[in-house]
């Protein structure tokens, strides 16, 4: 079974041997968040976030996030995610459906007449 993301995220700071409130001022976030990150009690972490902890904890986001599998064009995807952070929330809304539509499309879901 794969490991959540708290359950990655507790690993990857004890191995530092970060406290969570030492973590939490690294990241600039609450101790009650980055512990209830690590309880699975809170999901979906922000990129900013995501960036802090891959940041302070030394290891890739995809590693954190658990995508062993990803591909060699993710190099590619990265100036994506940084014009990303600059996005109103209707525009981040607008990209949020393209992207529906290109995986229906990859996954066989063609126009259908």
């Amino acid at each position: 079974m794969a490991s959540t993301f708290g359950v990655r995220l507790r690993k990857f700071r004890m191995a530092k041997n970060l406290s969570l409130q030492q973590l939490a001022d690294e990241v600039g976030a609450s101790k009650a968040h980055i512990w209830d990150l690590e309880q699975g009690k809170t999901s979906n972490p922000t990129l900013a976030l995501l960036t802090e902890l891959s940041r302070a904890l030394a290891i890739p986001i995809k590693e954190l996030i658990g995508e062993v599998d990803a591909s060699a064009d993710e190099e590619n995807l990265a100036p994506l995610f940084r014009d990303l952070r600059g996005l109103t929330p209707e525009q981040l809304e607008v990209v949020r459906g393209l992207t529906k539509n290109l995986r229906e499309m990859g996954n066989g879901g063609k126009s259908r007449s």
